[in-house]
């Protein structure tokens, strides 16, 4: 809408040693991940084998009122998710948690990511007299381990299999009638955390940390990448089978899709925003007056910028959090209408000034050129535009909405053009060096593949355009 790119989608799971209020917790949690996802979300309760569901177009308090949670009540296990924005008719059937009941009992699952493979492994099963009836990746992933428990003793040994078959990224959580399982794919290009509730009461995964404080749940660690964490009434039980890489995490989880107050990998995604306006000062020094970020992520890069370059740091730009995430946008008229509602300038701050606009990316150039036409009204002398990403020129296989690379403005013009298309006075990204060092000390590597075109696994030579739409 805004010309960003779209969140991925937010997964949650809760296990508690007693019959609980999981429902509010998994409700709780999925309005702290709500950032990851605004189109849909659900929820899935496991109440003595019986598995209960609610899933719905729209944000969590839209979808969910006083009256679907009492009637989703009780039980020990709950499975929740919220879904990033996508356009089409389809949106509906790729609402999660997916329930599904099979030979040996019934399971939901919720999961982040894309499945590079997931066409190729549908239509295997669909030859072999499978019927699907959505069209979600998800869809896939869940019969991928459903046909392992035909010949498996357990729904963690048939995900274990299923996981020999399935590429891609992908961050889990099944809930099966006695237990609660999450993973990540061997490369952990999408986050995954554990927690514990207070007292012992119970163990929860979640995509960020943001979620565990909301329930007031104490963060153990990050789920490593390939692992499998089984939770029960027998304790926590890891499968490492998949484990020994150090890890792919997608960079612009630090850049832009994680809460500031998570912590992943080991790193506060609020320091690594700091440390990428830093490095960003370095690699592109101007003389200036005052440095502001476009809200909400690039206000902890433009601190950094400011700190390291020494140029006073502003509010110059205040976001509009009442405008409806529907807004219709039938023109070019009505999107620039939408980015002047959704933002106005301080005028005290820029007025006269030589400004230095933080921002994390310029995906498509339209959103950008209209922030420098609101500043420059608004009285600014000089606009000099800085990105706290390297240009994005190839697309993202693993679950963003980057899905052509024409669509890319960097992928169609050149540094020079691209500044004077959107009127700034100077322009400046962060190097693909740069940004590998901005979360100092990760306990992981990074994809920077929409960066780079270097992916941590291979890839299509293009995104698959086939009639089931199978990104999630």
């Amino acid at each position: 809408m805004f010309d960003k790119l779209r969140e991925e989608c937010g997964v949650f799971g809760i296990f508690t040693k007693e019959n609980s209020d999981v429902t509010r917790y998994a409700y709780t949690a999925l309005y702290a991940l709500q950032h990851r996802g605004q189109e849909s979300c659900g929820i899935a309760v496991n109440d003595r084998g019986i598995i209960n569901y609610k899933r719905g177009m729209g944000l969590v308090n839209e979808v969910f009122n006083k009256e679907i949670l009492e009637r989703l009540n009780g039980g020990k296990i709950a499975v929740g998710h919220v879904r990033y924005s996508a356009s089409g008719a389809d949106a509906y059937l790729k609402t999660l948690p997916l329930v599904v009941k099979h030979i040996k009992g019934s399971m939901a699952l919720s999961y982040n990511g894309s499945l590079v493979n997931a066409q190729e492994l549908r239509d295997d099963y669909e030859n072999k007299g499978a019927i699907f009836h959505t069209i979600s990746g998800a869809e896939v992933l869940a019969y991928a381990v459903t046909e392992q428990r035909l010949i498996c003793n357990s729904i963690e040994e048939s995900l274990e299999k299923a996981m020999n078959k399935v590429k891609g990224a992908y961050s889990l959580a099944i809930m099966s009638p006695k237990k609660l399982i999450v993973a990540r794919d061997p490369d952990g290009i999408r986050p995954l955390c554990l927690g514990e509730l207070p007292g012992g009461a119970g163990y929860v995964a979640a995509s960020e940390s943001c979620a565990l404080g909301a329930i007031g749940a104490e963060f153990l660690r990050d789920v490593l990448p390939g692992e499998i964490v089984v939770i029960s009434d027998k304790g926590i039980k890891s499968i490492k089978t998949h484990c020994g890489k150090k890890g792919s995490l997608c960079v612009f989880e630090y850049i832009y899709f994680a809460r500031p107050d998570s912590i992943i990998e080991g790193v506060s995604v609020h320091e690594a925003r700091i440390r990428a306006g830093e490095i960003l000062a370095d690699e592109h020094p101007t003389d200036a007056d005052v440095v502001i970020g476009v809200p909400d992520s690039g206000l902890d890069a433009a601190l950094g910028y400011a700190i390291k370059s020494g140029i006073p740091y502003g509010i110059g730009l205040i976001k509009n959090r009442y405008v409806g995430r529907t807004f219709i946008q039938s023109s070019q008229e009505t999107r620039e209408s939408s980015v002047k509602i959704k933002l106005s300038a301080i005028a005290s701050t820029v007025s006269g000034k030589r400004v230095v606009v933080i921002d994390d990316s310029i995906i498509r150039g339209t959103t950008m050129k209209v922030i420098i036409k609101i500043l420059r009204d608004a009285g600014a002398k000089e606009v000099h535009i800085r990105l706290s990403s390297p240009p994005f020129k190839h697309s993202c296989f693993f679950g963003t909405d980057i899905d052509s690379r024409d669509s890319l403005i960097a992928n169609q013009m050149t540094h020079e053009e691209i500044r004077r298309e959107i009127s700034a006075d100077s322009l400046g990204y962060l190097s693909i060096e740069g940004v590998e060092r901005i979360a100092n000390g990760a306990d992981c590597g990074f994809c920077t593949g929409c960066f780079s075109g270097k992916y941590p696994m291979e890839v299509p030579a293009e995104l698959p355009t086939d009639k089931f739409n199978l990104r999630l």
